[in-house]
């Protein structure tokens, strides 16, 4: 059963942002050069650039086309951009432009403050993956929303693919809200 009061409370921990530095980038020479860096071409075509501060990675394609993640804010992710801009310049690879940046995921995990019946749930819930032999949270795709769902008996949850903060908690505020509607249920 739920708890009447619930409290909300979520932290994005990771955006996954990809972009572009419009501009062919000489992976080999950055892997020879760079420190931090990962490149094997017959397992994989992109450099994993692994950034210290803020503690973010991004890959790195021969294109200029870019994936960051790890940031948990906007500024973590301009702020990498920033220092990948900055170790091309080491290598004579000026970037000109302002990438343009575009939020693919936003990944936030919290509490709503309810202890969950994932048994129930997953009979009552539509939309819903729940094994318990194979995994202990629930998954659950919300409805009219691109939010899905992980779902712990404690309270404790996981919200994936949603693209801004505002979607995020609009989606865990419907969350909340169709949670209560299926537990008061008898």
């Amino acid at each position: 059963m739920a708890k009447k009061t619930s409290k909300k409370e979520i932290t994005i921990v990771n955006i996954v942002i990809s972009s572009s530095l419009e501009k062919d980038i000489p992976l080999e020479k950055m892997a020879a050069t760079l420190p931090n860096t990962e490149y094997n071409p017959e397992q994989f075509p992109g450099l994993v650039l692994r950034i210290k501060d803020p503690q973010t990675s991004a890959l790195i394609f021969s294109s200029g086309k870019i994936v960051c993640t790890g940031a948990r804010t906007m500024e973590q992710v301009e702020l990498s951009i920033q220092s990948i801009i900055k170790s091309l310049k080491k290598l004579n690879i000026h970037v000109t432009i302002k990438p343009k940046v575009t939020v693919q995921n936003i990944v936030a995990s919290g509490s709503i403050g309810m202890d969950l019946n994932l048994n129930v749930l997953g009979l009552k819930l539509p939309n819903t993956e729940y094994e318990p032999e194979q995994f202990p949270g629930l998954v659950h795709k919300l409805k009219g929303t691109n939010a899905t769902f992980l779902l712990f008996s404690n309270g404790k949850i996981v919200c994936t693919g949603t693209k801004t903060e505002q979607e995020v908690n609009e989606a865990t505020d419907l969350l909340i809200e169709r949670l209560k509607k299926v537990l008061e249920k008898p």
